[in-house]
């Protein structure tokens, strides 16, 4: 049996590459397709165990490294170039074109589904408005490349057989936008790699990369207004000027630190604090496998990893106020959590519970694949 991987392209470790270093555990001898490969040796070895990807022609094109995102409107038809007649199996790891890879009806594709194109359906406009293209020529150029892949990335989604969705909440828009049905099953986070502290610092903690979507800049103006409660943010972006522009003498602003150095900002934390409407959001489960407890946003993938009053707490609105309301609740509520618990619930988004769960859902699909021939 010949199993392929597809992912979009591999320019550093996050959380979609974090998925695919469980299906190269799982399945050591697959071949891995992607549109380009830029890893360093040490994230190659991580996540492909050391072997290159086969690439796509973009790989060789101009200023490729740093600006392939660039090549968009070529995406659908590179993916489509891969010849993948000989497999078995093919597992597409998407959040762009991987779902798109042509198939035949002997072979199984099973899509791990982290969304759907953001920046062509959910965030098409304010994609268009953070990079100032609702206007003139090329604002049009833009709006007429989304709509082809927008119109391209819906046709191809029958090219699945089953879809995997990363949430709840992306199984919602693989359905409204695919009309399609999926299995739930959250990526996998390495909680052995965190402790519980149970004694804690007086802080709380936010990190993420600083860009718009993360609203920390919301967490950073409702901090400033509690001057007597001590935040510290961790992460590098485009949004650090003006997120330091809003921040009081209470807020540090770190910048980028290192893993372990995170991990004891995380461990010590008295909450951590995320107002993203993430899809998943990993670095969540990772707070509270250190025994943290998060006050998070009640929408996108933190409405479900995080449980009101049990291992945080729910603002509801992305707002200065409801931030505000979640931390002055959380105060008079701390001594409530157990903070062994919340480690405990983080254990069930493990990667070897996530590794058992695509290996179960995988050969149960393919028997029925062959049963059915």
């Amino acid at each position: 049996m010949k199993r392929a991987i597809i992912h979009e392209w591999f320019v550093n470790y996050a959380g979609s590459e974090r998925c695919v270093e469980s299906f190269t555990n799982i399945w050591k001898d697959a071949d891995v397709f992607s549109l380009v490969d830029f890893l360093q040796d040490e994230e190659r070895q991580i996540i492909l165990k050391g072997k290159r990807a086969k690439t796509s022609f973009i790989q060789k094109l101009p200023l490729a490294k740093k600006g392939h995102r660039k090549y968009l409107p070529l995406f659908p038809f590179a993916i489509e170039q891969f010849d993948l007649s000989d497999y078995d199996i093919i597992l597409s790891s998407s959040h762009a074109v991987a779902k798109g890879v042509m198939t035949n009806s002997n072979q199984l594709h099973v899509c791990y589904c982290h969304t759907p194109i953001r920046y062509a359906w959910d965030l098409y406009h304010q994609y268009l408005q953070e990079a100032k293209l609702q206007k003139g020529f090329s604002g049009f150029l833009a709006k007429s490349i989304l709509h082809y892949i927008r119109m391209w990335d819906f046709t191809t989604s029958n090219r699945v057989d089953y879809f995997i969705a990363n949430s709840k909440y992306i199984a919602k828009r693989i359905k409204k936008i695919y009309r399609r049905d999926s299995t739930v099953i959250y990526p996998p986070v390495d909680v052995d790699k965190f402790g519980v502290e149970t004694n804690k610092d007086e802080y709380y903690l936010t990190a993420s990369r600083l860009v718009p979507y993360k609203r920390i800049d919301l967490i950073v103006e409702a901090f400033s207004a509690m001057p007597d409660k001590k935040l510290i943010v961790v992460g590098s972006g485009p949004e650090m000027n003006k997120i330091k522009s809003k921040a009081g003498k209470n807020i540090e602003i770190l910048g980028y630190v290192p893993f372990d150095d995170l991990k004891k900002y995380m461990q010590k934390a008295k909450a951590f604090v995320f107002a993203a409407e993430e899809d998943f959001g990993i670095i969540v489960v990772e707070a509270q496998a250190c025994g943290t407890p998060v006050i998070a946003l009640n929408k996108g993938g933190t409405a479900e990893t995080v449980i009101d009053g049990k291992n945080g707490l729910h603002f509801n609105s992305q707002s200065v106020d409801e931030i505000i309301s979640a931390v002055k609740k959380f105060e008079i509520s701390q001594d409530n959590f157990d903070l062994n618990l919340i480690s405990k619930i983080a254990s069930e988004y493990s990667r070897t519970v996530f590794e058992e769960k695509i290996c179960r859902f995988i050969d149960q699909k393919y028997s029925e694949h062959i049963s059915n021939k």
